[in-house]
């Protein structure tokens, strides 16, 4: 439990969410600033199954080979399916010179030359997932892990650990959702793969059917099916609907299927159907049940690659026929220079689809059971699953009972069918559906999706709460549509928080436009992004429309990026104003989220606190309602003498200030000064605190002189400064003159003992 938590922990703090988008060149991933020469830099490629990371590692490869990346003079790429099925130990060398490429001479002399040249060496681990299954990853224990014999996971622990080849270069691609975290205890750059544009979506359409009679109807075929076209963000599944859409218009086909489950069917139907004769239909059936069963069998040890032996001659030909499978070659082993060969699937999805076949088909597996391999019911946070899209098809194959091909795969009647599909409906029934983690409901509402069940889509919308909230949770497009959809059905308000979501500007503007979304958050630039680009299009109803759905308050700035964002935010208010006026014929409009925000805290800590301060303080006057104003936030942001002198600058325009920490800032006498001069006019202030800071008896006497003209103020807190008795009582005698004040809290370290005892005495609203 504790693994899982710390993965999940440090996946967030990992991640790109929250940071800005930026297109990333080639060139600068092995740019690390600060980073040691001297010790193995370990770079993380994270991104879904299909996004791109093997073609990514590839060119990297192929770039090298063509000059670029010179500072490494050996660049070695590993395939983690080939390297994690052998259960033979290897030496480092074994590893390098034996699993990539074996020089014909000097092997011993190319070896010792890395060992004593570490810098110059990249290692890429590609598909990092595929080098553990359910067992801990083991330490390097060897006493020599240079020239001892390990396991490949050994081998690997030992250069993470920095015990072997130390000043390497590792790069790893994985999952996002894989342990690639709780085993690599040092992460010096992180890059995700985010998939494709809508822009490059179409693109890419465009290229794969450039030429073609039918490539403008192609794009508009595949753009009607927006649950597809949304799929298209990933590169694997771009490719795959765009096989399906020629395969569909060269038939005289006019649409497309609606769900990835008969997406895959038809997949399937097409591959086999139109060759095979009624001789071979019951042959293909039963190698089609039986290759289904080895992918659940893989899937469940995360594997898609397999031996020979793991399948019948004739399940072989059969899937290598219709490309369910690709040939596969092992790596030779130094002992006998022999290779292995099997294969391998030929993509991640067909894999997902072909497990939930298996599910379906197995004999083994009763009706009851399978609910358990969805993965919502449980109300705790979605388990790891390795094929994470089995739970999807297999809600989409229990609700085709009605499709003749599928009954025809099953060879089961429709009584068997329609008992299974009141499993899966009982199921949902019972689910507490308001309760269910961010997660979970996302895959509810995809599994619900791929059923296209009326019902089911009513019954969910009808139980959603009314506050979603998608905080820190990765939006893909496809996520977003089904949710999109679903909103829609409901006749319930909603109200979203879809901040450090990574949600594109398409996703984020077509759930804004939901006449029953009526609040929002989402992370400022992109809300920005959203509103530059309505403006651009002219589209000035969804502009104030959103504008008025969009939710600031509370706002806490923890980098500077953040206090960028707001500054932009309210940049972007002068552009929304004279839209909304030139649209409407209003005189007077304000982004009501900027009007409104009521509490802002202040958490950039002590390196970047007192630059980001300064810039804050340039946009405090734009928030007319701020009534809380926290600079402590339990950071320590020191924003020191210069930021109370700035920050007192504006006090005249803080009319509704009602709170203001000030807390643990390094404040002196010289800011005390410069803040008790323009007290007075925060003419709402009730609360202040300057606790743990540098002020003496100067500062506490200037605050002394000002506390009568503060006649809002209840609450006063010096604590834990540097004054003295002198200053202590000069602050008593003040507060005599001031029956409006209900708290004085200043114990000091530097006031004398039974000096506070006796001033507290005198005044009972001093605290001790």
């Amino acid at each position: 439990k504790n693994s899982v938590k710390t993965m999940e922990k440090e996946l967030v703090t990992c991640s790109l969410q929250g940071k800005e988008k930026a297109a990333l060149k080639r060139s600068q991933i092995f740019q690390i600033p600060g980073g040691k020469d001297l010790e193995t830099k370990v770079i993380v490629v994270l991104g879904k199954a299909g996004m791109g990371k093997s073609i990514l590692v590839q060119k990297i490869c192929q770039d090298w080979s063509n000059g670029e990346f010179s500072q490494f003079e050996f660049v070695f790429w590993f395939d983690c399916k080939q390297i994690s099925l052998p259960e033979k130990q290897y030496s480092l060398k074994d590893l390098l010179l034996e699993f990539v490429v074996k020089p014909q001479e000097g092997s011993k002399e190319i070896f010792e030359y890395i060992l004593q040249n570490p810098a110059k060496v990249l290692l890429v681990f590609d598909g990092f997932e595929g080098l553990h299954d359910h067992e801990n990853f083991p330490r390097c224990s060897a006493s020599q892990p240079e020239r001892d014999l390990c396991s490949i996971k050994e081998l690997l622990s030992g250069l993470i650990q920095k015990k072997i080849l130390n000043g390497c270069t590792l790069l790893l691609t994985s999952r996002p959702k894989d342990k690639v975290y709780q085993y690599v205890s040092k992460v010096d750059k992180t890059i995700e793969i985010v998939g494709f544009s809508p822009q490059q979506r179409e693109l890419y359409i465009t290229k794969y059917f450039e030429g073609l009679p039918y490539c403008d109807n192609a794009l508009k075929l595949i753009k009607e099916c927006e649950y597809l076209f949304s799929h298209c963000y990933s590169p694997v599944m771009c490719r795959f609907v765009c096989s399906l859409c020629e395969t569909v218009l060269e038939m005289g086909g006019k649409s497309l299927p609606s769900t990835l489950t008969t997406v895959f069917l038809k997949f399937v139907q097409q591959k086999i159907i139109p060759m095979q004769t009624d001789v071979t239909a019951m042959q293909n059936q039963k190698s089609l049940a039986m290759l289904a069963h080895v992918a659940w069998y893989l899937g469940e040890k995360h594997q898609s690659a397999m031996k020979s032996d793991l399948h019948s001659k004739e399940v072989k030909e059969f899937a290598l026929k219709y490309r369910l499978l690709l040939p596969f070659a092992f790596p030779r082993h130094s002992d006998s220079g022999e290779g292995e060969f099997g294969s391998t699937f030929s993509d991640f999805i067909i894999q997902n689809f072909l497990g939930a076949l298996h599910l379906m088909l197995a004999e083994e597996i009763k009706d009851k059971s399978l609910t358990k391999y969805l993965s919502f019911p449980s109300k705790k946070k979605k388990p790891y699953n390795w094929l994470d899209l089995v739970p999807r098809f297999l809600a989409g194959l229990l609700f085709l009972q009605d499709d003749p091909y599928f009954c025809s795969l099953s060879n089961k009647d429709l009584k068997q069918s329609t008992k299974k599909q009141k499993i899966l409906l009982k199921c949902i029934r019972r689910l507490q559906i308001n309760e269910l983690y961010p997660e979970r409901l996302l895959e509810l509402l995809h599994c619900i999706y791929e059923t296209q069940s009326n019902y089911l889509l009513q019954h969910v919308a009808l139980r959603l709460k009314p506050d979603l909230s998608f905080l820190g949770i990765v939006l893909t497009p496809p996520d977003v549509h089904v949710l999109h959809s679903i909103l829609k059905r409901s006749r319930k308000e909603f109200s979203l928080d879809l901040r450090n979501s990574s949600i594109d500007m398409q996703g984020l503007k077509d759930l804004v436009g939901l006449k029953n979304v009526t609040s929002f958050r989402a992370s400022l630039s992109d809300t920005v992004r959203l509103w530059k680009s309505l403006e651009q299009t002219k589209d000035y109803e969804l502009l104030r429309a959103s504008t008025e759905k969009f939710v600031l308050d509370p706002f806490k700035a923890k980098t500077m990026k953040d206090v960028s964002d707001l500054s932009d935010l309210v940049e972007m208010q002068k552009k929304v104003i004279n839209c909304v006026q030139d649209a409407s014929d209003c005189s007077s409009y304000e982004i009501p989220a900027i009007r409104n925000l009521r509490k802002l805290d202040f958490a950039l800590g002590p390196v970047c606190g007192p630059q980001g301060f300064l810039k804050l303080v340039e946009i405090l006057a734009a928030f007319p309602s701020l009534q809380h104003l926290d600079l402590d936030a339990l950071s320590e942001n020191g924003i020191g003498d210069e930021g109370a002198k700035s920050l007192s600058e504006v006090f005249p325009t803080l009319r509704s200030l009602e709170t203001l920490n000030l807390s643990q800032n390094k404040i002196t006498d010289v800011g005390a000064e410069k803040l008790a001069t323009a007290l007075p006019s925060l003419s709402s202030l009730k609360t202040l605190s300057l606790y743990n800071n540098s002020i003496c008896d100067f500062g506490a006497e200037n605050l002394a002189k000002v506390l009568p003209a503060m006649a809002s103020l209840r609450v006063l807190d010096v604590q834990y400064n540097k004054i003295t008795g002198v200053g202590a009582q000069q602050l008593t005698d003040s507060l005599r003159k001031c029956p409006h004040i209900k708290n004085l809290v200043m114990w000091n370290p530097t006031i004398p003992y039974g000096v506070l005892e006796h001033l507290q005495q005198l005044d009972s609203r001093i605290s001790v």
